[in-house]
């Protein structure tokens, strides 16, 4: 690849929106866990260590101020950073709740069908036998992470299974790219929609199988992640904006451009490391740094999004506010970029 970027300009965007990440109140939940996984990326790719400072800061207050008394499948989005802060510190206590979100993911939390895990915001049963592209990141990356990160080859397991379940119930077969949601109970997409933010999930969380499990290629059901992942960004760079960006509603040009959505995109595609994507990676590059601003803030993230009724639904979310998983998928591609090999 050969990426057409100024390198200061990456930088200093990076830097400016960590800053503004750690100035928000994000509390124990999966907008602070997206956030906190940009800026451990952040650290693990440009070496900067006041950016593990601010981060271990931070989430040792929140620890000092109590953890939400049970896991759900949100919650255990923040293991990402702390898995990095173990990893940097060797402090034991990162690694045991790493452990105990873990156990939850693979003993206690709902679960349907062949084993796939329901996605779950709070400690009730919010959306029965509903499998949803955010459990990707959330729980099923996590567990990869946790999994490799112990060399147990159980959770590694698990892990790929909720792939390959998530594979077969989410992405439309006739198009390539992924519906929202499943519901298992009715056997259908709900609204049907190919929802932007949810293609970043399944594209950036199977783009890093590859990155993260050594020898990737002794696992069959790695060979689902690969295929699926192939054909989804075979059909997603069909759809990038003139602006280098994608909308919120994929396939229809009357929806928005969303910028969390196309970050994760774009850093799917900068992981999975084919040379044809190059030019629209080049055309992301530009799109998402054209939407940080001066203050670090990224701008035009849509709100939090349930599995909405119709595609109105999805245009009608508002992009107006300061997003965690806005802040922190902009850090994963942007960190992404400026540690490229590739000639600038």
């Amino acid at each position: 690849m050969k990426l057409q970027y100024e390198r200061e300009q990456v930088a200093g965007a990076i830097d400016r929106i960590v800053g503004k990440t750690m100035q928000m109140d994000l509390v124990w939940d999966w907008p602070c866990g997206v956030a906190y996984y940009g800026v451990a990326q952040a650290y693990e790719k440009t070496g900067n260590e006041r950016y593990l400072r601010l981060l271990k800061e931070r989430v040792d207050l929140l620890i000092r101020l109590g953890l939400p008394p049970v896991w759900t499948v949100n919650t255990c989005a923040m293991g990402h950073c702390l898995l990095t802060l173990y990893q940097a510190t060797r402090e034991e206590r990162y690694r045991e709740l790493v452990l105990d979100k873990a156990s939850y993911l693979r003993t206690r939390a709902l679960r349907f069908g062949d084993g796939v895990l329901q996605h779950t915001v709070s400690a009730g049963n919010d959306f029965p036998e509903q499998a949803w592209a955010d459990t990707l990141f959330m729980a099923a990356f996590f567990l990869l992470r946790t999994g490799v990160a112990e060399k147990d080859e159980e959770m590694i397991g698990d892990a790929l299974h909720q792939w390959y379940w998530h594979i077969r119930y989410l992405q439309d077969e006739e198009t390539g790219f992924y519906f929202h949601g499943y519901d298992h109970i009715a056997d259908n997409h709900m609204s049907g929609i190919h929802w932007g933010r949810a293609n970043a999930w399944a594209a950036y969380t199977m783009a890093k199988v590859g990155t993260v499990l050594p020898a990737c290629y002794l696992y069959p059901e790695y060979m689902d992640v690969a295929g699926s992942l192939d054909e989804q960004l075979a059909v997603l760079k069909t759809v990038q904006t003139k602006d280098g960006l994608w909308r919120t509603v994929l396939d229809d040009e009357s929806s928005y451009e969303e910028v969390s959505a196309s970050a994760g995109i774009a850093a799917a595609m900068l992981e999975r490391g084919n040379p044809l994507h190059t030019p629209y990676i080049n055309r992301a590059i530009a799109g998402i740094l054209a939407n940080v601003g001066k203050d670090g803030k990224v701008w035009n993230v849509s709100g939090g999004t349930a599995v909405m009724r119709d595609a109105a639904g999805y245009k009608g979310i508002s992009r107006r506010w300061i997003q965690g998983w806005g802040q922190g998928l902009a850090l994963a591609f942007l960190s992404g970029v400026l540690s490229c090999d590739a000639e600038a």
